[in-house]
């Protein structure tokens, strides 16, 4: 996926009030930037980190500019919460997930139950068999782990209760006999595995341990990070038990 929106580089000095942040550009000048993360974004941004934004000239949006990525002197980070899913639909539809290679038709936001699952991919157009159907939950992953974890990509970084109703409604969709999936989207290039964040969220952890069980697939992968483009472009292992 290419930025199409104009891009300038800065560094981020503090984040607050979970949507806002606050980026000098070179030239001295501090402008406040809408974060589209409502999470803690741990690991994630210090100040003094460089940072990525984009410009906006709508006139119905009171913030003219968004924080993209953060760069911690290793890797981009991003942080943009909204980009994951087309990260996914982009990489499905290029065959990049071989996991779900053969489902050409591809429905945003789709309601079932008391939930909405990202997406549901079809066989065909109007495909009305259970099996013919994979119903597709996506998180965005830029935790990264510590001590004994150092090459984690963690989820959540924070408590996640509708995480954890997702994951609930995947066992049920699959019990119904649906395909079932729960893809992690890690955008961070300094980690080699995926775990769930146990100690941030126990209940999600062992969620995911059943749906694993039951037989939803736990399927991650990492992203090509760059200040042009982020690509989803490799499979990295899940580690449950760690």
């Amino acid at each position: 996926m290419k930025f199409l929106t104009p891009l300038k580089e800065g560094t981020i000095l503090k984040r607050y009030k979970r949507f806002l942040a606050d980026i000098q550009l070179p030239s001295g000048e501090i402008i406040t930037a809408h974060t589209a993360n409502t999470g803690s974004m741990k690991t994630c941004w210090e100040p003094g980190w460089k940072a990525i934004i984009s410009f906006h000239d709508n006139p119905k949006r009171k913030l003219k500019y968004s924080l993209e990525m953060t760069h911690n002197g290793k890797t981009w980070i991003g942080i943009n919460t909204s980009l994951p899913n087309k990260l996914a639909k982009e990489a499905i539809e290029n065959g990049l997930i071989k996991e779900l290679k053969g489902y050409p038709f591809i429905k945003p936001e789709v309601k079932t139950g008391d939930s909405r699952i990202d997406l549901l991919l079809s066989k065909e157009k109007d495909a009305d068999t259970k099996k013919d159907q994979f119903f597709v939950e996506i998180k965005n992953v830029t935790l990264k782990g510590d001590d004994h974890q150092k090459k984690a990509a963690l989820f959540p970084d924070a408590v996640s209760t509708r995480g954890q109703k997702h994951i609930q409604e995947l066992i049920r969709l699959h019990k119904e006999g649906y395909n079932a999936a729960l893809l992690f989207i890690v955008q961070r290039e300094d980690v080699d595995y995926f775990a769930p964040a146990k100690e941030i969220d126990p209940v999600y952890s062992e969620l995911l341990k059943k749906a694993n069980k039951e037989g939803v697939l736990i399927l991650a992968y990492q992203c090509s990070m760059s200040k042009k483009e982020i690509i989803i472009n490799r499979s990295i292992p899940v580690k449950l038990n760690n």
